[in-house]
């Protein structure tokens, strides 16, 4: 069985990743780049598709995504997530497609 988070948001239902989903998994999730699912791109690849970028560390478009510069992998995805203190994959998994 697997799970699904729904959350319901002004009559519209906003999909998160799954519980247990990895970086890729999520970031590939995001750039749209998970058919069957299949994760086609590394983190890193999937990143900069997200965030319109190319040639980027994964970070780096991390960043580019959040408008931001300079902050570190976990803080950078909490930002993007709307959450604070959560791990890199939890983080990660949080954020809505």
């Amino acid at each position: 069985m697997t799970l699904r988070i729904e959350r319901l948001e002004m009559g519209t239902v906003a999909m998160a990743g799954e519980v247990g989903d990895t970086l890729t998994t999520s970031l590939n999730r995001l750039a749209g780049t998970r058919p069957d699912g299949i994760n086609t791109l590394s983190a890193q690849g999937a990143a900069n598709v997200w965030a319109t970028t190319t040639g980027l560390a994964l970070v780096g478009a991390l960043n580019a995504k959040n408008s931001s510069s300079g902050v570190g992998i976990q803080g950078v995805l909490n930002a993007l997530a709307g959450t604070t203190g959560l791990g890199i994959a939890e983080a990660a998994r949080r954020i809505e497609a």
